[in-house]
């Protein structure tokens, strides 16, 4: 890891502002487009990932996200692809962990859960207290469909382990018409009961994959109606940063949130960027524009040549994105998949 003095002189941050006065502080960089699963919704089954030559080495991406913390980032999301998969990964999470309380307040993960036997412990050791899963059913045989090579019983095994070394887990859920749609109530009582928070994301059209979107796709209108029936939801203002919009379900006691690009565009109050794997700062989830970090990584050892690049990436940002599905536009709004961007 890097081994240089970094500036900590708050009084010289000047925040990141995007020309609509939003204040980015809030960065997800994916650590690899590599996964142990190949989730129906996110990627093809035979994918062709990236040569490993391409995708920025951890000291290059500590670089990065010291340079964005530099210039007043509060919140990093370590994604991916599956971002445990990452050869030393845990090397560059302790590395960033050193910076919470020192510029950085939170550093967390996204995750597919099934390296979290392995590693809970040492994330808590390094400074992370919440966690992101992705699980969009409780049935085995399902999961086994929805992830094609997953095992639903490792990742549950994981989250029991995660909580036990001290880590909050949030669980993420992709309504899937056809799929889990009756299950995502259960799935929510389940969830609270084990202590975590529930978030329920719309289908996204990111990448070509084998199956149909429009066939996918469950408006979380609907499925928030039907959670009515079974649940009473008291508005709540709670926030981690991103774009879900939360209730408390009376019920249970627990969070309910809902991340809906599509019936309700969150783009309002964007904070965040997305930097990939290889080096690519994209300013929106749902538009192609982007600057090359890597190219300015290579070209030069001085941060503030990477931070003035950053800042004038930011100066581009779109006030949101185009995402749409309808028979009319069943393809994908971006052909990159989620994976390459970060999840």
């Amino acid at each position: 890891m890097l081994d240089k003095n970094i500036s900590l002189n708050k009084n010289q941050i000047q925040p990141l502002i995007d020309p609509f006065g939003r204040a980015i502080s809030y960065v997800r960089v994916s650590l690899t487009d590599r996964c142990d699963f190949r989730c129906v919704y996110c990627m093809a089954e035979h994918m062709t990932f990236l040569p490993k030559s391409d995708v920025l080495s951890l000291e290059e991406i500590e670089r990065l996200c010291n340079a964005f913390i530099n210039l007043g980032t509060k919140k990093i999301r370590l994604t991916g692809g599956e971002p445990l998969v990452r050869k030393n990964v845990m090397n560059l999470i302790k590395a960033l962990g050193t910076r919470i309380g020192s510029g950085l307040e939170e550093l967390t993960i996204t995750t597919n859960g099934s390296q979290l036997s392995r590693f809970s412990n040492q994330l808590f050791d390094y400074g992370v207290r919440r966690i992101n899963v992705s699980i969009d059913t409780l049935n085995s045989e399902l999961f086994s469909k929805i992830t094609r090579w997953g095992n639903l019983d490792r990742v549950l095994l994981g989250l029991k382990d995660a909580s036990k070394a001290g880590l909050r887990c949030k669980i993420n859920a992709v309504a899937l018409k056809g799929v889990n749609e009756n299950e995502l109530g259960d799935m929510v009582k389940w969830a609270h009961d084990e202590g975590h928070d529930f978030t329920i994301i719309e289908t996204m059209p990111m990448g070509e994959i084998t199956e149909n979107r429009v066939d996918q796709y469950l408006p979380l209108s609907m499925v928030r109606a039907k959670l009515q029936e079974r649940f009473t939801f008291i508005e709540s203002n709670y926030q981690t940063g991103g774009p879900a919009r939360y209730v408390t379900l009376k019920e249970t006691g627990g969070t309910l949130g809902f991340i809906t690009p599509l019936t309700h565009n969150f783009c309002e109050s964007c904070n965040r960027v997305r930097v990939t794997c290889t080096g690519m700062l994209y300013m929106c989830l749902g538009q192609d524009d982007s600057a090359d970090l890597r190219k300015v990584i290579n070209s030069t050892s001085n941060d503030l040549e990477l931070e003035n690049a950053i800042r004038e990436a930011i100066s581009r940002k779109p006030k949101g994105h185009d995402f749409e599905i309808s028979r009319r536009s069943a393809g994908p709004a971006v052909s990159r998949h989620m994976s390459v961007t970060g999840g």
